[in-house]
């Protein structure tokens, strides 16, 4: 086992944000999408619109018009397969859509700007991350701002070359939030995409369980279940995040720094991600 650099410590953490810091059950998203295929004719179940959840806007329109259920929902209300050049109007008609809806559907979660402040107040730098476009984030930042929940960094997924899963993002976040290693930083997300981005960028990756896309719940959704539901439905989700390469899984964003202290000690050990 190799000897940790002396005081070594998580650095940063970059986090999503819908499912993770803001809109319990990624709920606002899924709606912009099932509306936006609406309008062309093609039914899409909110799971179907949750599937490829967390990455670049255009790259999830992308991958339903590849689905051959969905494919072929096109075929039958446009009398033809799906293109790029739908992909292109589709994406071009949902920033519009995401801009008027996204900011009304998107709360901070309970105990999210506490989070937030107590990492800060530990010298760990604060970022996050999102699939949204910068017009569509713009009216959210504004919204979780005014709710009280600031943070100092935010990138959206036009803002690279290659959003999630691909590791750039967190790169980005990583060397702007001045961290000196991959094994120095967290990423958190309620997404497998969220955990393969992170995975693949060289973090610590955490996945939120409770408040995320798989579970796909409101607060109030949430807090409805029989416990043994509830408890059945967050296995099910953990499991699938830690499948997707999750090195520990929370509740939710207060979990977070229980996660930091825990991997604070794995690396203190010599561990790596």
């Amino acid at each position: 086992m190799p000897i940790p650099p002396e005081g070594a410590r998580i650095e940063a953490v970059v986090f999503d944000l819908a499912g993770t810091l803001i809109d319990h059950g990624c709920c606002a998203p899924v709606g912009v999408f099932v509306e936006l295929f609406r309008r062309s004719g093609v039914p899409l179940t909110e799971a179907q619109a949750r599937g490829p959840m967390g990455t670049h806007k255009r790259d999830h329109i992308a991958i339903l018009l590849r689905d051959p259920e969905i494919a072929a929902g096109w075929a039958r209300a446009q009398g033809r397969p799906p293109d790029e050049a739908d992909v292109d109007a589709l994406y071009a008609a949902s920033t519009p859509m995401g801009v008027e809806v996204l900011a009304a559907g998107s709360a901070p979660l309970d105990g999210a700007a506490a989070v937030v402040v107590a990492l800060q107040a530990a010298g760990i730098g604060v970022g996050a991350t999102t699939g949204y476009n910068r017009e569509m984030l713009e009216p959210v930042l504004r919204r979780v701002e005014a709710d009280g929940l600031r943070l100092p960094l935010v990138l959206a997924s036009d803002e690279v070359r290659r959003g999630r899963p691909g590791p750039e993002l967190c790169w980005t976040a990583a060397a702007r939030l001045g961290a000196s290693a991959g094994w120095s930083c967290v990423n958190v997300g309620d997404t497998p995409v969220d955990m393969e981005a992170g995975r693949r960028a060289g973090f610590w990756t955490v996945g939120v369980v409770e408040s995320g896309s798989l579970m796909g719940l409101s607060a109030a959704g949430l807090a409805a279940l029989a416990p043994g539901d509830r408890a059945a439905r967050g296995a099910a989700v953990a499991r699938g995040l830690q499948e997707a390469g999750a090195h520990l899984v929370v509740a939710d964003v207060r979990g977070v720094p229980g996660a930091i202290a825990a991997l604070n000690a794995r690396l203190a050990s010599g561990e790596r991600p």
